[in-house]
């Protein structure tokens, strides 16, 4: 039974090695464009018409990196069976992929909460807006 168990535990060491190019590819992804774009989206304009063009980025945006999501979670689901195992040697290899879990969840969690603000600025400009052309209307109508 020790043998078999070990045996298991090389075989998943070597699927990781496969998997970490997904994480790694993630994970760059993640660092270097990922983070600085929803940075980006942090300030937004304050004109209707610019809010309207930033969501449009962000939606362009938000299909890239949802589908990286979608690649770092897949290959996350691969690796479930490392809480399984507790030996020394398999430690380092559920630290690593501890640390691309921590990472994956966090930007996903920005990503869905950007998306939701953005989504809710522009319906409030567009109230607002609406509301500022029913004052004019009602205005003009007054000095008539």
């Amino acid at each position: 039974m020790l043998s078999n168990k070990r045996i298991q535990e090389l075989e998943l060491v070597m699927e990781f090695e496969k998997v970490e190019e997904c994480f790694k590819e993630v994970s760059s992804w993640i660092e270097n464009v990922g983070r600085k774009r929803l940075k980006e989206t942090i300030n937004l304009d304050d004109s209707l018409e610019m809010l309207l063009q930033a969501q449009k980025q962000f939606k362009e945006f938000d299909l890239v990196a949802s589908e990286y999501c979608k690649r770092g979670q897949e290959a996350l689901k691969k690796m479930n069976q490392w809480e399984d195992f507790s030996s020394v040697d398999v430690q380092s290899y559920r630290l690593k992929l501890q640390t691309y879990e921590d990472q994956l969840e966090e930007f996903c969690t920005q990503l869905d909460e950007t998306r939701h603000r953005v989504c809710e600025t522009v319906r409030l400009y567009e109230f607002f807006d609406k509301v500022r052309q029913g004052i004019c209307c009602t205005e003009e109508g007054v000095k008539s």
